[in-house]
């Protein structure tokens, strides 16, 4: 089981996120709650904990502290910082730990969600031995998927404004066109940072502004769009059409294909050919 460990002083907070993680991800993870820094710490010590959500605001030892402390026992344990603070000053520091991500209260139910998932498939690639067949299987070259465009989510108006103006349209067109060339493969908002020269907090700002979310639901939610158009081909395995679209992991394909479309990847084909 995959250890995972909320931390947030607020306590009606926690216990909603609790909630909602246990009913969701309660059958592979083993969940931990903490009311601030300190036992966030003490409970990462006691227990084989893999993903952090971090409050950043609490009392003594904030998020920012407790996962610095955390990142120099374990460089690769996944850290998601959840906050009220919409501060630039904040996501540069989680960027300087690393963290997966940034996301702000209220927080979307869907988009947490799917960046659980995947901090969930990083934690169980890092659990596999070195000469897994599923490793070496997610390493293989892939097949290209027919091509579709990004779209953006309901923006301020300021936002939309600037698209008007042209001032992120390079910005989001440069973006557009690395997700499209390289969703097959294994790529994250550290890669995405690395390929057009910007920090990786600037880059998560000027991402939420051209999209409206955040990256990895973007990329998920890409990733679904190319699987469910190639159903449409009904000689081609679901299995393939996984790997084709950048999950080597058949399980993990279904799980997130579940989570975005509400179906398993058989049952979307199913009624797809009953129409």
């Amino acid at each position: 089981m995959i250890g995972l460990l909320i931390a947030d002083d607020e306590m009606l907070e926690r216990k909603v996120l609790y909630k909602t993680l246990q009913k969701n991800l309660g059958d592979r993870c083993l969940i931990y709650e903490a009311e601030n820094g300190r036992q966030a710490l003490e409970l990462y010590q006691a227990n084989d904990i893999h993903i952090l959500i971090l409050d950043i605001e609490m009392p003594g030892i904030n998020g920012i502290e407790a996962a610095e402390q955390v990142r120099r026992q374990d460089k690769d344990c996944c850290i998601i910082f959840l906050t009220a603070f919409d501060e630039f000053a904040y996501a540069r520091k989680a960027i300087t730990v690393r963290a997966m991500d940034y996301l702000l209260k209220p927080f979307d139910e869907t988009e947490l969600l799917l960046l659980l998932e995947e901090a969930i498939r990083q934690a169980e690639r890092r659990l596999l031995p070195p000469d897994s067949a599923l490793l070496r299987e997610e390493s293989e070259p892939l097949p290209k998927a027919p091509e579709q465009t990004l779209t953006e989510t309901d923006m301020p108006s300021e936002e939309a404004e600037d698209f008007e103006n042209g001032r992120l349209w390079k910005v989001r067109e440069m973006i557009d066109r690395y997700i499209r060339e390289n969703y097959m493969y294994d790529i994250s908002m550290q890669d995405l940072a690395r390929f057009m020269n910007y920090s990786e907090a600037y880059l998560c700002k000027l991402f939420k502004q051209c999209f409206g979310r955040n990256f990895t639901s973007c990329l998920t939610e890409y990733r679904v769009g190319m699987a469910k158009a190639m159903m449409e081909q009904p000689t081609v395995s679901i299995k393939e059409i996984g790997r084709t679209v950048g999950y080597g992991d058949p399980n993990y394909f279904a799980k997130v294909f579940k989570r975005v479309t509400g179906q398993s990847p058989s049952d979307y084909r199913a009624e797809l050919f009953r129409q």
